[in-house]
C-alpha cells in the first residue's frame, strides 16, 4: 500500500468550524484512509447506560458526587479515574471490581445501530478496535452484542498510558502495520479524538454519548454509523470514506 497523508475533501458544500466553537458542519465529507480505527463504547457497543450506573454505583460507596465522576468517566482508563478522584483506594483492586460489574451488566447493552453492517463493509485486516476498557470487558460487550473479535484489539491492559494519550491509538496502528496518518478513527468521547488527533489521525465523533457541542474538535461529527459509507475495498487500495 502506497504511503501517503490521510486527505479529507469535501464531496459537496460546508462550512468549517464557527468562530463560536459549535461543531462543523457538514453536507458530505470524504476521508482517504489505510485502515479505519473503532473506540468500542459509544461506538460499536451501546453501553452508555450501564457505564453510567457503574459508575454512580461506585461513587456512591466512595461518598463521591455521581454526578461529577460520570462527567470524565466515558473515553478514559477505570485506574486514572480511580487514581485521580480516590487516590486513596487501591486502583488496580477497584479496576477488577468495576469492570466484572459492568460486564455483568446487560441491561441496555446492545450492538449501535449500523455497526455490523459497517464493519462488514472494511476488509479484516483494515480495521481495530482501541478501548479503554480492559481486554476482559472489551471481549464480554463483543460478545453480547454479537459482532465479530477484530484481528487486533488494544485495550486499558495493553498500554501505560490511556487516551486522552495517543499510545493507545498508535499502537493500534502499528499492530495493523499502518502508518498513523493514513488512519481514521471513530470516537465518541473528546479525549478519544485528542488522542486521535495526537497521534497524527482524523477522526470521525458520534453523538452516542456526548452532544455535538462537545466533539467540536472531531473533524466531521455524525449522529448515526448508517451516515458512514466504505468504498474502494480492493486489495493494496485506499479506503474511501464518506461522511453523509
Amino acid at each position: 500500500m502506497r504511503s501517503k497523508l490521510l486527505t479529507a475533501k469535501f464531496a459537496t458544500g460546508g462550512k468549517d468550524r464557527k468562530e463560536n466553537g459549535e461543531p462543523k458542519n457538514f453536507f458530505m465529507k470524504t476521508f482517504g484512509c489505510a485502515a479505519i480505527l473503532f473506540d468500542l463504547d459509544g461506538v460499536l457497543v451501546d453501553s452508555t447506560g450501564s457505564v453510567t450506573r457503574q459508575w454512580r454505583r461506585w461513587a456512591e460507596e466512595h461518598n463521591l458526587d455521581p454526578q461529577k465522576v460520570v462527567e470524565i468517566a466515558h473515553g478514559v482508563r477505570t485506574i486514572e479515574i480511580v487514581k485521580k478522584l480516590a487516590p486513596h483506594l487501591d486502583a488496580e483492586t477497584e479496576v477488577v471490581r468495576l469492570e466484572k460489574r459492568e460486564a455483568d451488566d446487560h441491561e441496555g447493552v446492545s450492538v449501535m445501530p449500523g455497526a455490523a453492517e459497517l464493519l462488514k463493509a472494511i476488509p479484516g485486516g483494515r480495521w481495530c478496535v482501541v478501548t479503554s476498557g480492559t481486554g476482559y470487558l472489551a471481549t464480554s460487550r463483543l460478545k453480547l452484542a454479537n459482532l465479530p473479535t477484530p484481528k487486533v484489539l488494544v485495550s486499558a491492559d495493553d498500554v501505560s498510558k490511556g487516551k486522552p494519550d495517543p499510545e493507545p491509538y498508535l499502537m493500534g496502528a502499528r499492530l495493523l502495520g499502518m502508518n498513523p496518518a493514513e488512519c481514521l478513527v471513530i470516537e465518541d468521547a473528546p479525549a478519544g479524538i485528542r488522542a486521535a488527533h495526537a497521534g497524527g489521525m482524523r477522526a470521525i465523533g458520534i453523538t452516542s454519548t456526548y452532544p455535538a457541542p462537545a466533539l467540536h474538535e472531531a473533524d466531521a461529527v455524525i449522529q448515526m454509523l448508517a451516515q458512514i459509507k466504505v468504498g474502494n475495498v480492493g486489495v493494496g487500495q485506499d479506503l474511501t470514506v464518506s461522511v453523509e
